[in-house]
């Protein structure tokens, strides 16, 4: 497989009120397009400020558009459950319109169970709500009649071929393939009880397989595989702002009923499964993870090790210009980037 695309994914994390987090938001999502990334992914999380920061992307990735000219702008992921799939529809349409074409659309059935009683929904149900949704927003987007002859204005254009759907499981990688939809992996994603120790990637490959086997014919595969990296000058800094932010992560997944092994920062980097340290490190980190030589993108993150914000725009140099280069993955303008540019403007 040829080298993937490269993509920036936030949750909108900065330690500070909910409109800078937005700016600064903003400010890294340029600088990711500075550095020639291709594309830059935003989670949706409602109600939990520690959990995630926005629950509106589409008005977000509006204004981003409007501060950028070219990296492509996702959702990762709308949870569908809980939103009304025509307005998602009109949403997405009216932000690529803004955005000249530049939307696409992630998907996922839902995470944090509490999140779907103020919405009136039971999270046991959120598969079947899930798969009914989908198919509305489908239709909405192909321009067919969503009920009493309506169909949405302004037209969605290709859209629909822009969706991308996030799983944990091969029956779900299988769904995405059927549809000729995009695979969104997780950064890091649950343990069966008697595999704690397990490498990410043998949980993810088998997704992968199920995804490939499901595939159409002629349908090229799209494969966006998310990981935590961080990369710092100093290992120092790495392992002091991991100290913090794996340490809440791991406190976090546990509260959920998840079994994080390991209480030393050493045992939960490699829990966690997080790619840290200098650009010859994480590079190496990454270089061993087996589901990334199948994978048509990665996505990089700094959560769950949350750093300030000016060491999360360093870190996207240093991944552009060192780590990516390194590992045969290349920027959209490999050849004019430097590290010596400090404008954050």
């Amino acid at each position: 497989m040829s080298a993937p695309t490269l993509a920036f994914f936030s949750r909108l994390l900065d330690d500070v009120p909910a409109d800078e987090r937005y700016r600064l938001g903003t400010d890294q999502i340029r600088h990711a397009e500075r550095f020639g990334i291709q594309r830059a992914w935003v989670a949706q999380h409602h109600f939990t400020e520690g959990e995630g920061g926005l629950p509106s992307p589409f008005v977000f990735l509006t204004h981003a558009a409007a501060h950028t000219s070219e990296i492509r702008l996702a959702t990762g992921v709308v949870t569908l459950p809980l939103e009304e799939p025509v307005r998602v529809a009109e949403d997405a349409t009216v932000a690529d319109l803004l955005s000249g074409g530049r939307i696409d659309l992630g998907l996922g059935s839902g995470g944090t169970p509490s999140s779907f009683v103020p919405f009136g929904l039971d999270a046991s149900d959120k598969a079947a709500v899930h798969a009914e949704k989908l198919r509305v927003l489908r239709a909405a987007l192909r321009g067919e009649d969503v009920g009493a002859g309506n169909r949405i204005y302004p037209s969605a254009g290709t859209l629909d071929q822009r969706i991308w759907q996030a799983t944990f499981s091969a029956p779900g990688g299988a769904r995405a393939g059927v549809a000729g939809d995009g695979l969104l992996l997780s950064r890091t994603q649950p343990r069966p009880a008697d595999r704690l120790g397990a490498p990410l990637a043998d949980l993810q490959q088998p997704i992968v397989d199920a995804y490939l086997e499901a595939l159409p014919a002629g349908v090229a595969p799209r494969i966006t595989a998310s990981r935590t990296v961080f990369v710092a000058d100093d290992r120092a800094d790495a392992l002091r702002f991991a100290e913090i932010g794996l340490r809440r992560a791991a406190a976090n997944f546990r509260r959920q009923g998840q079994t994080i092994p390991g209480e030393t920062l050493d045992e939960l980097i490699d829990s966690l499964d997080t790619h840290l340290g200098t650009p010859e490190e994480v590079a190496a980190s990454l270089a061993a993870d087996a589901t990334l030589e199948r994978a048509t993108a990665v996505a990089f993150q700094v959560h769950s090790v949350d750093a300030p914000h000016d060491f999360i725009l360093r870190s996207i140099e240093l991944f552009a210009t060192e780590v990516a280069p390194s590992l045969g993955w290349t920027t959209r303008d490999a050849a004019s980037l430097t590290t010596s540019g400090k404008d954050h403007a």
